[in-house]
């Protein structure tokens, strides 16, 4: 079990910034456009994933202005050791369930493996079943120069596209969990990734597991806004996985993250509490009674 973490003091929210995506005053779906503006204004802001209505409605109304539908629904509720199993009819499903417990966060579904990798047109026919039958805002993909083409006929397509550089977690079987751009080489690759996304027009793109300086470089680099997680401090926003930073993910947790709360051990208390009350025979009493 994972170790409470204090956070630290919550820093206001800008309320002197109607158009803020954390803290501001909308009511109306956040766009991408809105997310570009916010690179312009040198404003920083959070993102985190979400797999169904009820914990999305909760972030939502607490003002997170990014959700991702992500493929780390594979690990955080389904089961599986890797995200590589996650079919795309199970984030639609996910998807749609996240946009329906929402109002204002733009929605970002996730295109998981196996459904973008044959090539543009398969990847066109994937994303929209995402905002098809799902709802979602726009869809994010892992790969650099690879996806190029994908994301370019996406665009083209009106589909907005987060790309997602560094660990690309559906690559394990070959590139395994480790940091991503140390050394000269590995460091000018990804500096290619991070410009043939956006060239492609991608809206923004995800930085995984990057050594901060590097970040850093790309995020100055780059006109599109860069989403940091585990990439250090100097993104333009930062996203965690919420079963992590919550803390109902069991066991070691990466560096990178966070812990803002305990919820396994809240759990967990509250269903012995349940439990014992029920063979005590203390629950249900009178007041939980029908007659």
């Amino acid at each position: 079990m994972t170790q409470h973490v204090q956070a630290a003091p919550t820093q206001s929210a800008d309320s002197s910034n109607p158009k803020a995506l954390y803290g501001g005053k909308g009511t109306r779906r956040i766009t991408v456009r809105d997310i570009t503006l916010a690179k312009e204004r040198g404003e920083k802001w959070p993102m985190l994933t979400a797999y169904d209505a009820m914990t999305a409605s909760v972030f939502d109304e607490a003002g997170i202005p990014v959700m991702l539908v992500g493929d780390s629904a594979g690990n955080c509720h389904l089961g599986y050791e890797t995200t590589v199993p996650v079919t795309l009819d199970q984030l639609t499903m996910l998807s749609a369930a996240v946009v329906r417990g929402t109002s204002r966060a733009l929605i970002v579904g996730d295109l998981p493996f196996g459904s973008y990798q044959e090539g543009p047109t398969q990847a066109l026919r994937s994303a929209m079943q995402l905002v098809k039958e799902a709802g979602v805002g726009a869809v994010k993909l892992e790969g650099g120069e690879r996806s190029h083409a994908q994301i370019k006929l996406l665009v083209e397509a009106g589909i907005p596209v987060m790309a997602h550089i560094g660990l690309t977690p559906q690559s394990v079987n070959t590139q395994g969990y480790r940091v991503q751009g140390r050394g000269e080489e590995a460091a000018q690759q990804l500096l290619r990734d991070a410009k043939s996304v956006q060239d492609a027009g991608a809206f923004a793109v995800v930085l995984e597991l990057v050594p901060a300086e590097l970040a850093a470089e790309v995020t100055r680099t780059l006109h599109i806004p860069t989403v940091g997680i585990g990439a250090g401090p100097e993104t333009d926003a930062q996203v965690l996985v919420w079963t992590d930073a919550l803390g109902l993910t069991g066991g070691k947790m990466p560096r990178f993250v966070k812990q803002y709360a305990d919820l396994r051990t809240v759990m967990s208390d509250a269903a012995k509490a349940f439990a014992e009350d029920v063979v005590g025979g203390t629950f249900p009493q009178e007041e939980h009674s029908v007659h």
